[in-house]
């Protein structure tokens, strides 16, 4: 289309336009003819082009309440629950998920015996159930799943946030003895979930993952160590760091954390003077 075509194609569309705005308002003005007629110079004509009716209002149907999930399970019901754990690696895995949710906090005993049967998913799948049931009850068996050296990397790390999600301190033991772990998938997850855990055990182990082997297991504990303390110190290149810098690095925060220890265990300094009364 050339330029010229496109000039007019645009003046007919204003004209349109214009026309259709016409036709819509519906309102013209008439001037009457003659002389000493001034006072009627503005005479309204309004033409009602279309008339507006609101839709009905909708009607919804009442909706069903589900069905509340038991306090406690009968002998029946904990059967077919175990007979379900196989049923969580397959092509029902989600259904049965849904099964054991509503299910609630009863299944939570049979539902960790998933933790030792064998398949990967299985076991990955009954972890991810744990954590939308969240019953504190299960964080025993999770964690004993994250320090499990034969597990897979993956159901390990799930299982220490999923503990770490359901009760903090209780998960500050096995976060201790990951801190050495080989994996350094664990030792970044330490990292990371100790930001959730306000304890005074906490800052030692980010201090000592610091010094991590892997730069980005360094710089996940430099960042949860400020999000729990506010302290930064000096800025260093710990994207481009060797272990060794880091190792060094580290005793700036170690520093700090001791004089912060003895500051907060100190008893509070008496006023210079009294007070007036």
């Amino acid at each position: 289309m050339s330029v010229g075509d496109r000039v007019r194609k645009r003046v007919m569309m204003k004209k349109s336009l214009g026309l259709l705005a016409s036709c819509v308002l519906g309102i013209f003005f008439a001037v009457p003819q003659g002389v000493g007629a001034w006072q009627d110079s503005l005479v309204g004509h309004i033409i009602l082009v279309q008339a507006y009716e609101a839709p009905p209002e909708a009607e919804f149907p009442d909706i069903q309440e589900a069905t509340p999930a038991p306090e406690v399970l009968s002998e029946k019901e904990l059967k077919r629950a175990e007979g379900l754990l196989p049923l969580l690696e397959g092509q029902q895995e989600l259904y049965i998920m849904g099964e054991f949710v509503h299910l609630g906090k009863p299944v939570v005993p049979v539902l960790v015996k998933a933790l030792k049967l064998p398949g990967t998913r299985l076991r990955y799948n009954a972890i991810l159930t744990l954590s939308m049931i969240k019953d504190a009850r299960a964080v025993p068996d999770l964690l004993e799943s994250a320090m499990d050296l034969n597990e897979v990397t993956r159901v390990r790390e799930r299982g220490l946030r999923v503990a770490v999600q359901l009760d903090p301190i209780q998960s500050i033991s096995a976060m201790k003895s990951i801190v050495d772990d080989d994996s350094d998938t664990m030792r970044r997850a330490v990292a990371f979930l100790s930001r959730y855990v306000r304890d005074v055990e906490i800052p030692p182990l980010l201090i000592q993952l610091l010094g991590d082997p892997e730069r980005y297991v360094a710089a996940t504990a430099l960042d949860s160590f400020w999000r729990l303390t506010r302290f930064a110190g000096k800025p260093h290149d710990w994207q481009g760091s060797t272990q060794e810098q880091r190792k060094q690095w580290a005793l700036e925060w170690t520093e700090w954390w001791e004089a912060a220890l003895k500051k907060r265990q100190s008893p509070p300094e008496a006023p210079s003077e009294k007070p007036v009364s």
